[in-house]
């Protein structure tokens, strides 16, 4: 894509398309996607997301779920806690 590219209006109505159904949507020009097409998919994260992405044993991330809906801001919380108690021992 071009600098140009990204500078065009799109001509697409977006009202129309936003009021039609599901069932009015052509698919016909789609190919399915078989088991053998995900079996090749490669998940590609942004390298802006990727540095936000961790990995937690799953008993972890269990119970962190098992506190309720706001569990990420929990994690957040409490690596955060830490992180500041971390930092108050290391300045002593």
């Amino acid at each position: 894509m071009s600098v140009n590219d990204s500078s065009n209006t799109s001509r697409t109505d977006w009202a129309a398309l936003e009021a039609m159904t599901d069932e009015e949507i052509d698919y016909s020009d789609i190919p399915p996607l078989t088991d053998e097409f995900f079996e090749k998919a490669v998940l590609r994260v942004p390298a802006a997301q990727a540095d936000n992405l961790i990995q937690l044993d799953p008993e972890v991330m269990a119970w962190f779920r098992s506190q309720g809906a706001e569990y990420r801001s929990l994690i957040n919380s409490v690596l955060r806690r830490y992180m500041e108690n971390i930092s108050g021992r290391q300045s002593v």
